[in-house]
């Protein structure tokens, strides 16, 4: 596969303080994020859509396999990732302090990628891409330099663009101390004769005023700039904080305002940590698409505002399609984060992974399983193990294919949940008290929410909602409140978010009055990742469901369709219909493939391979139906595209 852009270089874990305007020392609280700058440059690169990749070392413990799988996720290529077994990965610990102060500890004694070596540059990878580009930060070691400067040769060679990020971290060379990580310039001859020395090799080079200091030879910046210039024919690109950037082809004039420039953006200035690693990936963006250096810059001083106004790295960073809508729209304050139009495009477009088919082992349920429990006699506990046969079930038929996953809860169903943690199925959680009306959540999580913090980051918020158009005000009223204030924790938590509504367990509703349900909770600012609604075989009926989903959320994850115990005829007649629409993933049944298995297990009849078996054909066959209405769906739409095509 062709490469876009391969990064070389550092790759930490950042543990962000979670409180803002307090010591680093009073942090309560952190937020786990990949970091080291190659590394959030390749993924903020993957996120404006290109084919980035990353050549570094992560140590064989927790924190290396979270920064594959990040990585990963983002869609950045990890094929160069070495995992190094004797050295631990890169640590940071980073907080915000105010505007000015942003303290940082380094934890790199040792650390994994700075025993990247010679042998870890694959000459047929680097024939791959269109660009190199190398970390100031790896010139500072012998080893790293060699391999970096490998790598940055091996393109040359082939003719592909090559790109210096100067990174200067005076701590990182041995200029400042290590519990002095916020030092941005200390100045150094050694230092400056070791990047001139590779200067020439770069078609690109990028830094702040401080960075072209040292590696100039001078606090003068336009006379630093000059200095470089004689040794190094690339384009310059300066950054200067809140004016912006310049960029430098040719000979550098005698102010820094005579270089190329793109249109800034006034925004509030919360945290300048990984600022310029956004700003270089947009940069990347514009350089590789070959855009004019004014839209590179725009490109660049765009994604540096997203990021000096968010919390953390690379999650700041923005999508394309994010990039798009904030020149399209603008934004509502400069506090980007708290923009709420631009962080629900944010959200829905950085969410890693796709589902385009879902079929999900619904085993939730705990009233109706503690109802065939008890009447055999059997208490909570044996409903604990009931649920991780369920969950075995689900395995079973899933094996290691993507699409599947299941629904389960943590009261009686904790071990369940355990047990299917970082197995790769989808999985959602259950928040309300089962047949609450008004909604009421689970005590388990506080009132104020607080219990998601709890909660691992793959596990969706789902939450069952009898809401009908209907309902009176102060109904409505309640219920909105309730879900309105889930939705929102879980945002803060990270937390995709299922939002079930089951109108007809009021009253019959019609497919308006579905679709208004549906308006009314976009209306009040919920914006559901997913959606779980009846089943129907009503065509018109999803059309109408599908139009309004789409119309309010175009990055809607999708829906998937319910059982409510109906027949397995009754729901495949309705999974037909359903497939016919792209927008509907799936199927999230329960009671219709455990309901026989259960009560014959608690009464006794059969034991624990055979409900396992059993639950597993019935969901397997579920499975089958779906899969086959998705694919003569698709060879339908297939065959009108054909008869279109011959008859125009």
């Amino acid at each position: 596969m062709k490469l876009d852009v391969i990064l070389i270089g550092r790759s930490s874990v950042d543990l962000y303080g979670t409180q803002v305007g307090g010591r680093l020392e009073d942090m309560g609280s952190f937020q786990k994020y990949i970091g080291g700058s190659p590394t959030n440059i390749a993924a903020g690169c993957a996120r404006l859509g290109l084919k980035s990749a990353l050549i570094t070392r992560v140590g064989d413990e927790h924190m290396g396999r979270f920064i594959r799988e990040q990585l990963q996720r983002e869609g950045v290529d990890v094929s160069a990732v070495r995992t190094d077994p004797d050295r631990l990965t890169a640590l940071v610990l980073l907080g915000i302090r105010d505007k000015e102060r942003f303290p940082v500890i380094f934890y790199r004694e040792n650390c994994a990628d700075m025993a990247i070596c010679e042998d870890d540059i694959d000459p047929d990878m680097i024939a791959r891409a269109r660009a190199v580009v190398a970390s100031g930060t790896h010139l500072s070691n012998p080893q790293v330099e060699a391999a970096t400067l490998k790598a940055v040769h091996l393109a040359r060679r082939n003719g592909a663009r090559t790109a210096l990020d100067i990174d200067y971290r005076p701590t990182f060379w041995g200029l400042a101390e290590a519990g002095e990580g916020e030092s941005r310039f200390v100045s150094s001859e050694a230092v400056t004769r070791k990047l001139q020395s590779s200067l020439p090799l770069f078609d690109l080079i990028v830094g702040t005023e401080e960075e072209f200091h040292i590696a100039g030879g001078t606090t003068d910046t336009v006379a630093a700039l000059k200095n470089i210039r004689e040794l190094s024919d690339a384009t310059l690109v300066c950054k200067r904080g809140p004016m912006g950037a310049v960029a430098f082809t040719s000979a550098i004039p005698d102010t820094l305002d005579e270089g190329e420039s793109g249109p800034g953006f006034p925004i509030e200035v919360f945290n300048v940590l990984g600022a310029g690693d956004g700003f270089m990936s947009g940069l990347l963006k514009g350089w590789l698409n070959d855009e004019d250096w004014p839209t590179s810059l725009k490109y660049a001083n765009a994604c540096g505002a997203f990021a000096v106004s968010r919390h953390g790295c690379t999650p700041a960073y923005p999508s394309w399609d994010e990039l798009q809508y904030f020149f399209e729209n603008g934004y509502a304050t400069p506090a980007l984060r708290h923009d709420r139009a631009l962080e629900q495009v944010h959200w829905s477009t950085t969410r890693a992974g796709d589902w385009p088919d879902l079929r999900v082992f619904a085993f939730d349920h705990r009233a109706q399983i503690r109802e065939i429990a008890q009447a055999a006699g059997a208490d909570d506990t044996r409903i604990g193990l009931f649920k991780q046969l369920c969950l075995k079930a689900t395995q079973k038929v899933a094996g290691d294919r993507h699409g599947y996953g299941f629904l389960c809860d943590s009261q009686l169903g904790q071990d369940a949940l355990f047990a299917g943690a970082g197995s790769g199925l989808w999985c959602a959680r259950p928040v309300e008290l089962p047949g609450s009306r008004p909604l009421e959540l689970e005590p388990e999580l506080g009132e104020d929410i607080g219990g998601l913090m709890e909660w691992p980051l793959e596990q969706v918020v789902k939450v069952l909602c009898f809401y009908h158009p209907d309902d009176t005000a102060e109904m409505k009223h309640q219920q909105e409140a309730a879900i309105s204030r889930l939705f929102r924790a879980a945002r803060r938590n990270r937390l995709e978010f299922l939002l079930e509504v089951v109108p007809s367990k009021v009253a019959p509703c019609t497919p308006e009055g579905y679709v208004s349900v549906i308006e009314r909770f976009y209306e009040i600012g919920v914006y559901p990742d997913w959606w779980k609604l009846e089943p129907s075989r009503n065509e018109q009926a999803w059309e109408l469901i599908c139009d309004a989903v789409s119309r309010n959320d175009p990055w809607c994850r999708g829906i998937v369709v319910l059982g409510l115990d109906a027949t397995r005829q009754d729901l495949e007649e309705s999974l037909a219909v359903a497939a016919r629409h792209e927008l509907i993933r799936g199927f999230a049944v329960g009671r219709t493939i455990f309901g026989p298995s259960a009560r014959r297990w608690f009464a006794g009849e059969i034991d624990d391979q055979a409900a396992i078996d059993a639950m597993a054909a019935a969901y397997a066959a579920l499975c089958d139906s779906w899969d086959t209405a998705r694919r003569e769906a698709h060879n339908q739409t297939l065959e009108t595209n054909a008869k279109c095509q011959r008859s125009g």
